[in-house]
């Protein structure tokens, strides 16, 4: 599946932003233009099932292809956030970017939130309340494209994480170099997979004090964890 994307910049080296679930490429709407401004074309998708992309099978095979079927071979950064992390690990060794990063990854997430994963669906209703009390961190800007992409969101994509879960979607090896942004404040993650990802080659920095939407929570901090990469 061909995705919907949205650019920012013209710059002669390509960025590609890979967003979370429930979100879409309008999350990105604080880092991209720093991108942006450092001389990056940048290119924000939506995954199958999110914003303005079709709806069909959801699995990370799936997830995956649509980003090789869509984005341009070889750019120089590749950042994914959650879910998007997920998917731009399945797709970097066919899509080679120069660096890739990792932000918060669900790639092997404590038993609990899987067990829970299927009553994600129910956010699709959430209100502007319950948006800001969970996310006291966020600006207004932020709530307000959460609420928009809630509304674009196709709640089946939450339906079969249980199943994508039955094993664990930690890559084996660090395809490219690879940065893995831990978020300090998050509980997503088991305990202990930060230090089991440097002994498979990934570097590892964590943003303390940011929650799971880390660059949303503390923007400096995540640009800061940046440090070498962009």
């Amino acid at each position: 599946m061909r995705l919907h994307t949205h650019e920012w910049g013209t710059g002669d080296r390509i960025a590609v932003l890979v967003h979370g679930i429930m979100s879409d490429h309008r999350t990105w709407h604080r880092v991209a233009p720093v991108l942006a401004d450092k001389g990056y074309r940048v290119i924000g998708v939506d995954l199958r099932g999110h914003g303005a992309s079709g709806r069909g099978e959801y699995s990370p095979e799936t997830w995956a292809g649509d980003l090789v079927e869509t984005l341009p071979e070889r750019p120089e950064l590749a950042i994914g956030h959650s879910l998007g992390a997920m998917a731009l690990a399945g797709a970097v060794e066919r899509l080679a970017p120069a660096r890739a990063v990792y932000c918060d990854p669900a790639w092997d997430v404590r038993r609990e939130l899987v067990e829970a994963s299927a009553y994600f669906a129910v956010f699709k209703n959430a209100n502007r309340t319950m948006i800001s009390s969970l996310n006291p961190r966020w600006d207004a800007a932020d709530v307000d494209i959460e609420l928009a992409t809630l509304a674009d969101w196709d709640p089946a994509t939450a339906r079969v994480l249980p199943a994508i879960y039955a094993v664990s979607r930690t890559p084996r090896r660090a395809v490219v170099p690879s940065l893995v942004l831990l978020a300090g404040a998050s509980d997503l993650v088991r305990p202990g997979l930060g230090e089991e990802l440097v002994r498979r080659g990934f570097e590892v920095r964590t943003v303390e004090g940011a929650g799971h939407s880390l660059y949303r929570d503390d923007l400096d901090g995540f640009l800061g964890a940046l440090d070498g990469w962009i």
